[in-house]
């Protein structure tokens, strides 16, 4: 029987079971000298080299990154596709910045043409980078999420997409109307919901571009199409919580302008969440509803400080988000360096194993993707990256002196980046090689073929 459907990837293998705060050293599994085992672009054994080889039939093509670390693909959970072009934009807070930067960029994704060319740069990075599945906000164009959707279907990737929806206090260009935003997302999750590794989301901008009308027909998308997600904004800026406030007088506070339209929800991520009462986080975990914690969009826009510890009290699900354009990377890694620093700014601590939970199972859990991506169950479809320790000569020096696996796993999230990441690959398959003549596959040793 053949076992071309079959592979191993061997090397240092690391992932999460638990969130390190409830778990402690409990929550990660890590390998050294592993091996896994794949089949039909799903793990199916995984454990230490020598256990998985022996007696594995000579046929089964072995995938050495010998010294290197296996980890599952990073799960960016709020990110903005037409942001892509205005990176590190200089010297505005949200509100100013929206008007300044990010409204004239999104009107250019009205041309599906050019959609398509960003779509391509952007998943491009997000590879890249190790990111592997992506919560993204398009344009109010749907042409902005069709061409989104191909370019993700044509690398078979497992992304969440939808049209932002806003009918007031925008651009009279970027604008739609709530009966208008309901018919063309009705049309897009139609066209693309569930199709292959492809998901819907509902996507309000935030409360003050979305009339009362426009909310309610969210709710109505949500109650037609129960599996699909609602992606927002919330509790990002001061002046934008004051705002809100006063569009939505009736509503106790934010969050409750959301919970009024019947949006908080399993599957529903808020963005950012920052200043949150305890009411309102009593709500998100009422409701299992998620949380985006977007670290270096927060510092860079001067937004304010997450309360991580907080969310971890009312048992919430925290997943990490670049928010790339007001995020400065792409890469979960510096995401992850940003995130710690606004913890020790609260005097709390935030270890490499709680970086890099929130970067793959606590992504998955924030998505409800938990079984599906996020770690190496059984079953879990294969998307992984491989970290190259060696990965620039300083970071070797550096990883020298590291002498627990703490040490170095907290030395590469502070320090590294893209050039960390030697591979990425999607359902078993490697898509993404930083050095493509480096050779990365090798002949299963004799020794361990024989039955």
């Amino acid at each position: 029987m053949s076992n071309n459907n079959k592979k191993v990837i061997c090397g240092n293998i690391l992932d999460f079971v638990d969130d390190p705060t409830i778990a402690g050293e409990r929550a990660y599994r890590y390998f050294e000298k592993g091996a896994m085992l794949i089949e039909h672009g799903k793990v199916v054994k995984l454990g230490y080299e020598q256990d998985i080889l022996n007696g594995l039939h000579s046929d089964v093509k072995v995938i050495r990154h010998d010294a290197k670390l296996i980890m599952p693909g990073m799960i960016d959970t709020h990110i903005h596709l037409p942001q892509t072009e205005m990176v590190g934009a200089y010297g505005e807070q949200l509100l100013s910045w929206l008007t300044e930067y990010a409204f004239p960029t999104e009107k250019k994704f009205a041309d599906e043409e050019y959609a398509s060319h960003v779509s391509n740069i952007f998943l491009d990075e997000l590879l890249r980078n190790g990111t592997t599945t992506a919560l993204v906000f398009g344009t109010v164009h749907p042409q902005s999420v069709n061409a989104f959707f191909k370019a993700s279907q044509k690398r078979n990737l497992r992304m969440i997409a939808g049209k932002v929806m806003m009918d007031r206090n925008c651009p009279e260009d970027l604008s739609d109307c709530a009966q208008s935003s309901y018919d063309e997302s009705k049309a897009l999750i139609e066209k693309w919901h569930n199709v292959d590794r492809l998901s819907y989301a509902v996507t309000p901008r935030f409360a003050p571009t979305s009339s009362p009308a426009q909310l309610q027909k969210c709710s109505q998308l949500l109650k037609e199409y129960p599996d699909a997600y609602l992606h927002t904004h919330l509790s990002e800026n001061k002046d934008e919580c004051e705002w809100v406030g006063s569009l939505f007088p009736d509503a106790p506070d934010y969050l409750g302008v959301y919970e009024q339209a019947e949006l908080v929800r399993k599957r529903s991520v808020f963005a950012h969440s920052i200043h949150l009462s305890e009411r309102e986080l009593c709500c998100l975990s009422d409701n299992n509803a998620a949380i985006s914690h977007c670290s270096t969009s927060n510092l860079f826009l001067g937004s304010g400080l997450f309360d991580l510890k907080a969310c971890e009290k009312h048992n919430i699900n925290v997943g990490m988000g670049t928010d790339v354009g007001a995020g400065t990377s792409f890469s979960m890694l510096q995401t992850g360096n940003e995130a710690y620093k606004i913890q020790q700014l609260q005097g709390e601590k935030f270890s490499a194993f709680k970086g890099l939970y929130l970067a793959t199972l606590g992504g998955a859990r924030a998505l409800d993707l938990e079984g599906t991506i996020g770690n190496f169950n059984l079953g879990c479809e294969a998307d992984f990256i491989v970290i190259d320790f060696a990965a620039t000569d300083f970071l070797e020096f550096r990883l020298q002196h590291a002498h627990t696996l703490h040490e170095k796993l907290f030395a590469i999230m502070m320090l590294g980046d893209d050039r960390c990441i030697e591979h990425t690959y999607i359902m078993g398959n490697c898509i993404y090689q930083r050095d493509a003549n480096s050779p990365f596959a090798a002949p299963l040793s004799p020794s361990l073929t024989e039955a």
